[in-house]
C-alpha cells in the first residue's frame, strides 16, 4: 500500500495502558503515512493507569505501536518530538532529553512556512490537573465509566451495521459546564499564543479536535485516540487538516459496497 506523504503528524491523548485506548487503529494509521516530523503531544502513555498494574496492563499491541514509530524513524527519517502531558508527568524526572531522532520536552515551538506554533499538551492551563491532581484522578474514574457505556453502545451499533458514535462526546456537548470549559480553555491558550507573539497554538488534553481561528491566532487541537480517533496533519504546502480514523474507515466501507 502506498504511504501518504505529509510534512507533520501530531497526536495526543493515546492513553496507552487504558483499556479504552485505540492503539491498533493508531498503528494502522501510522503504517500508511510518511511524515518528516511526528509530534506526540502528551498523554501518549497513561502513567495513572500503568502504575496500578504495569506488567498486567502492557499489551503486545503497545509494543507493535512503538515498533512502527521506530521504523518510521529508521526507514523514513521521521523526527519524533514527545511533549509530556499530565498522565505521563513521570517524564518530568528526565526532561528535557535529546537523542539523535527523539526529543522529550515540556513544550515545543513548531516552525513551518514562516509561521511559529507553540506546542503544549494544555494541562498546565487546567487548574484541576495542575493543582488538584486527586480530583483530576477521581474524574478519570468517572470518565472511564462513561467510556465503558460508550463501548457497549458501539458494539450494538456495529452489529447493526452503523458507524461509530461517541456517546461520551455527545454528553460533553450537551453539558453546559463542559461546553463552557472547552471554550474557556481555547480562549486561554490563544491569548497566551498572542501574548508570546506566536502565529498559532497546538494542544491536546481536552479530547476535542479543532482547527479554527481566534482573530489572527490559529488554534489547533489533535483530539485523542480514545474517543475521536483523530490527528492533526500538516501537508507539504503548509495547510492543516483534522484526520478522523473512523470517518475514513466508514467512507472506505461505503465506497467498497458501492463499487
Amino acid at each position: 500500500m502506498t504511504r501518504t506523504k505529509v510534512s507533520t503528524v501530531i497526536l495526543s491523548d493515546v492513553h496507552i495502558g487504558s483499556e479504552h485506548s485505540k492503539v491498533k487503529e493508531l498503528t494502522s494509521f501510522l503504517k500508511n503515512i510518511d511524515c518528516d516530523k511526528l509530534i506526540l503531544n502528551g498523554d501518549i502513555l497513561d502513567g495513572w493507569k500503568l502504575q496500578r498494574n504495569p506488567f498486567g496492563r502492557w499489551k503486545r499491541s503497545y509494543t507493535e505501536l512503538i515498533k512502527v514509530i521506530m521504523k518510521m524513524m529508521e526507514k523514513h527519517g521521521t523526527k519524533v518530538i514527545y511533549v509530556r502531558g499530565n498522565h505521563d508527568d513521570f517524564l518530568d524526572k528526565i526532561l528535557p532529553l535529546s537523542l539523535p531522532s527523539v526529543s522529550l520536552v515540556k513544550d515545543y515551538v513548531h516552525i513551518s512556512h514562516g509561521k511559529r506554533y507553540y506546542v503544549t499538551h494544555g494541562d498546565v492551563f487546567d487548574n484541576i490537573s495542575t493543582h488538584l491532581v486527586w480530583l483530576a484522578k477521581l474524574g478519570d474514574y468517572g470518565y472511564s465509566a462513561l467510556l465503558w457505556m460508550n463501548r457497549i453502545l458501539n458494539n450494538y451499533r456495529r452489529k447493526q451495521g452503523k458507524p461509530y458514535y461517541s456517546f461520551s462526546q455527545s454528553v460533553k456537548h450537551k453539558v453546559k459546564s463542559a461546553v463552557s470549559y472547552i471554550s474557556d480553555f481555547e480562549k486561554e491558550l490563544t491569548a497566551l499564543a498572542a501574548a508570546r507573539h506566536f502565529d498559532g497554538i497546538i494542544c491536546g488534553h481536552i479530547h476535542q479536535p479543532a482547527n479554527t481561528w481566534y482573530g489572527n491566532i490559529h488554534y489547533l487541537n489533535s483530539g485523542d485516540w480514545v474517543e475521536s480517533l483523530s490527528a492533526l496533519i500538516e501537508h507539504v504546502d503548509g495547510t492543516w487538516e483534522i484526520y478522523h480514523y473512523e470517518e475514513c474507515l466508514f467512507e472506505n466501507e461505503v465506497s467498497e459496497k458501492t463499487a
